[in-house]
């Protein structure tokens, strides 16, 4: 058998796979994931359909299994065992507590349809693999909290939650979420809060309470990541000389905190942000490096500085 028919082989088994795993699959989307032609997709199809695969669908459409027809359990490459092991490490480590048994539930699954040979696989290499997590767990008031929010993103609920600020206050918001997402050692809700009428995001860890609502929302708001920076329409600019040498450092984190645009200097690099947490996130970061950097403006930054740093040596006495 040639290369041609190889990779043809490995493609319309793939297709295969991704029709038992979605609902529908577009032409288009198996053309650009595969790199090749729609018409070679196209072709692809029609050699699963002469196989016996009962397809329904149609160029230009998309394409689905027909209900209820069930395919034996797939096959697994040894390449796609290990990275099962090391995704399994990956979560036991960082993910919520509220999805860990789930997971683990849904592994142990997954292993019970694995070939002998790969459970001695597994047997053999998850103890030589390992992660390293620094990061302090957060503590939640509410076990299934993730798959509650979850659920009323799938079917478009609003959720009912009291919120604790991180100032302590508590307050009831209406919300109705658009996704989740983990960042610096949290996870978070991007919503849209009823109260406010703005989006905002909440960590997850401060939320007391939450019930998932019948009250049904029909905006389609489109990704989390078309959210993530006008969650909050009150910012403020900040200018920094930053000492070249530890930019290194940054690198991870700039941009979190509103980096808009950075300019090298000959004292250094001038990095200029417009960030949502003067108050509070944006002096705890800079503390971080502020003997290699100095604030240009606003003097609102300079003050909550010195005010942070005289709380924290007054600690220290």
């Amino acid at each position: 058998m040639n290369d041609h028919y190889l990779k043809k082989l490995d493609r319309v088994t793939a297709i295969l796979t991704q029709l038992q795993s979605k609902p529908i699959v577009r032409a288009q989307d198996l053309a650009e994931k595969f790199e090749v032609s729609v018409r070679t997709i196209y072709r692809d199809v029609k050699t699963l359909e002469n196989a016996g695969i009962p397809i329904v669908g149609e160029a230009g459409s998309g394409y689905s299994l027909m209900d209820g027809y069930k395919l034996p359990p797939v096959m697994f490459t040894k390449e796609e065992v290990l990275s099962f092991i090391t995704a399994e490490k990956l979560m036991q480590k960082f993910s919520h507590e509220s999805l860990g048994n789930h997971y683990k539930t849904a592994m142990e699954k997954l292993r019970s349809v694995l070939r002998n040979s790969d459970k001695n696989l597994i047997q053999n290499i998850e103890n030589q693999i390992d992660i390293f997590d620094y990061s302090p767990k957060s503590d939640d008031s509410i076990k299934n909290v993730i798959p509650i929010i979850l659920e009323s993103i799938a079917e478009k609920k609003q959720l009912s939650i009291e919120y604790q600020s991180v100032g302590a206050q508590v307050s009831n918001r209406t919300i109705e979420a658009i996704g989740i997402f983990y960042e610096f050692t949290y996870w978070y809700i991007m919503a849209f809060c009823t109260l406010r009428k703005d989006f905002r995001q909440f960590r997850v860890d401060r939320i007391l309470k939450i019930s998932k609502t019948e009250i049904s929302f029909s905006q389609e708001y489109g990704k989390i990541n078309d959210h993530r920076r006008i969650a909050s329409k009150t910012t403020t600019k900040v200018k920094l000389l930053v000492d070249k040498k530890i930019m290194g450092y940054l690198i991870n984190s700039k941009s979190y905190y509103g980096l808009i645009e950075e300019k090298e200097t000959d004292q250094g690099i001038e990095m200029t942000f417009e960030t949502e947490w003067i108050d509070e996130g944006f002096p705890r970061w800079l503390i971080t490096f502020a003997d290699y950097a100095t604030i240009l403006e606003p003097e609102l930054l300079k003050t909550k500085m010195k005010n942070l740093i005289t709380k924290i040596a007054k600690d220290f006495k």
